[in-house]
């Protein structure tokens, strides 16, 4: 399964055309998204997060910077604020399903149907990852202190429906995760990812600028500014 790093391609040309297809359309494994460097980061031990109880942020944490790891030249999931995005949409409406049709019937829909369990996101996860760190003790290494194949081997094996996560098919719950490593790397960092617009600038996508008036008249030129945060207009109101 392994690949050189010629046959992958380059990590910047694959998140570009994952942002670019989008999360729900993108067929993505582990593998793929591996990169060349292996760097550890530390861990932030007095970071509070607002959804998260420490023992799930580690694992988070871990996962999440599988997902889009570090290298020599871009910053992976982590240090990018995803973990935090995560957290705000978990313990936000969206992890409690306000903006969801929340009546039954329950039943395993066809993939093309979406998320279908009864669970909130925010249940979701928190029964997931509690089951994922309790398989771990009993392994005696959690998740966060095994070596990064070992890491990806699991997320291999959850991405791939071979286990059950206290009664969440564990390709369910891998693709949500993912799924929200993917936005919070390239949303606006408004909604507490895409630390310093690092997601965008490895694309070089220069977010929403209001108008190019001042370009209007010019053909055929590179565009080359700084990416612009929602946040960062003057005319923004918090939401």
């Amino acid at each position: 399964m392994k690949r050189n790093r010629e046959q992958q391609g380059s990590r910047r040309d694959f998140l570009r055309s994952a942002f670019a297809v989008g999360v729900s359309s993108a067929v993505i494994s582990v593998e793929q998204i591996r990169a060349a460097s292996s760097k550890m980061r530390s861990t932030d031990n007095a970071k509070t997060f607002a959804f998260f109880r420490p023992e799930e942020a580690a694992f988070v944490s871990a996962a999440v910077d599988r997902f889009i790891p570090p290298d020599e030249e871009w910053p992976g999931a982590v240090d990018a604020g995803v973990v935090e995005y995560i957290d705000q949409q978990m313990a936000g409406k969206w992890g409690s399903a306000g903006y969801m049709y929340w009546h039954g019937p329950f039943k395993e829909g066809t993939p093309s149907q979406g998320y279908q369990l009864p669970l909130t996101p925010a249940e979701l996860f928190r029964r997931a990852i509690a089951a994922i760190n309790q398989h771990f003790t009993t392994q005696a290494t959690p998740f966060h202190q095994l070596s990064t194949d070992k890491q990806d081997e699991y997320l291999e094996t959850l991405l791939a429906n071979k286990t059950t996560l206290n009664g969440v098919p564990s390709k369910v719950f891998a693709d949500f995760l993912l799924q929200h490593t993917i936005e919070g790397f390239f949303a606006d960092p408004i909604y507490g990812g895409n630390r310093n617009m690092v997601g965008w600038k490895m694309l070089g996508f220069p977010g929403p600028y209001a108008d190019y008036y001042e370009l209007i008249d010019q053909y055929g030129i590179k565009v080359d500014r700084d990416p612009v945060s929602i946040g960062s207009s003057p005319r923004h109101h918090a939401m």
